[in-house]
């Protein structure tokens, strides 16, 4: 294995599931190294193999650290974290809004450009790998249509603002791709979709002792770019229920476009992901793209960026040398 010898060094902020991945995905590697977990909690709680501390202390790390991940959700935490942290730190984060992304990313600019600090944002596979394949798909297909289909799966970032609401104690949330939009698509059938035509959500929640469901209900079906306006259900279950039932983090997705050639050959270009762990697959292209960060930190370079910007060849632990050799 060919590895720069000097290693990437990486705080991870926040130690929720996705925060747990990183750290898991760090063991595989081997050009990486996790100088600490910064977490609100009292660091004394948390089991890890790795030394955890305090957000409190994080500044102390500045000299330390070359690429901080911020593991926060996307509608409340990661625009604090990012505010708080891209003035010292590059960084690296998820954060998944799709409608406020381009507000979020001339937030982050501002910072970036003020501090000399780089900031990748909005990483993962969507938006990230998934984004890629939307830019690949229009680019060789310039004349044809465009679709991503989410799940079946559990979404993190709707399960985190599932659990925003008032009155919810716990809940999780999935996707559910309508087979018939996708089979219609596979077939190359002309077809004009409205977001609740591809999809259905459906959440299981645990209601606080004597919150109020109905309430509870028309909060969550309400929720702009979240659950509205998609054909969302609502079950109450048990804590017991939760526990037994909706536990495992299962998603995926596929992207499709369809188009024709200059001739009219029909053409199509796919790409799909099926996941038995969302949060860890999520952390372990996080982490791809830090490295990929931490590169471009060493080379001085500074300003914010999305996954389009980022050379392919920097998520590898190879040189440019070995890829032409093995991979191209």
């Amino acid at each position: 294995m060919h590895i720069n010898s000097k290693k990437i060094k990486i705080g991870i902020l926040g130690y929720g599931n996705l925060g747990k991945g990183l750290a898991l995905a760090v063991k595989q590697s081997p050009d990486m190294e996790l100088i600490g977990i910064f977490t609100r909690r009292d660091p004394r709680q948390i089991a890890a193999d790795y030394p955890v501390y305090s957000t409190d202390n994080i500044l102390d790390f500045q000299e330390k650290i070359e690429v901080l991940v911020l593991c926060g959700g996307s509608l409340q935490d990661l625009p604090e974290q990012i505010i708080e942290m891209a003035p010292y730190f590059h960084t690296v984060d998820s954060f998944d809004t799709h409608a406020k992304i381009p507000e979020y990313f001339a937030n982050v600019e501002a910072i970036n450009n003020k501090h000399k600090t780089l900031s990748l944002i909005s990483t993962g596979w969507d938006p990230g790998l998934f984004s890629l394949m939307r830019v690949l798909g229009k680019a060789v297909l310039p004349e044809g249509d465009s679709f991503t289909f989410w799940g079946k799966g559990l979404s993190q970032g709707h399960s985190d603002a599932l659990r925003k609401v008032r009155g919810v104690k716990n809940g999780v949330q999935y996707t559910i791709p309508k087979p018939s939009a996708l089979e219609a698509v596979r077939n190359g059938n002309k077809v004009i979709f409205d977001a609740s035509d591809m999809h259905d959500r459906i959440c299981y929640v645990v209601a606080e002792n004597g919150a109020d469901k109905a309430e509870i209900e028309r909060n969550i079906k309400s929720m702009p770019h979240y659950f509205q306006p998609y054909t969302t259900t609502v079950y109450f279950i048990s804590e017991e229920e939760l526990e037994a039932d909706h536990q495992a983090m299962p998603h995926g997705g596929t992207v499709i476009r369809t188009g024709k050639s200059a001739l009219g050959e029909q053409q199509r270009l796919e790409f799909s992901l099926a996941l038995e762990s969302n949060p860890n697959f999520t952390a372990s292209v996080l982490l791809a793209y830090a490295r990929a960060i931490g590169k471009m930190g060493r080379e001085g370079l500074h300003g914010t960026k999305t996954i389009f910007d980022i050379p392919i060849g920097y998520l590898s632990i190879h040189s440019p040398e070995i890829l032409r050799k093995e991979y191209l």
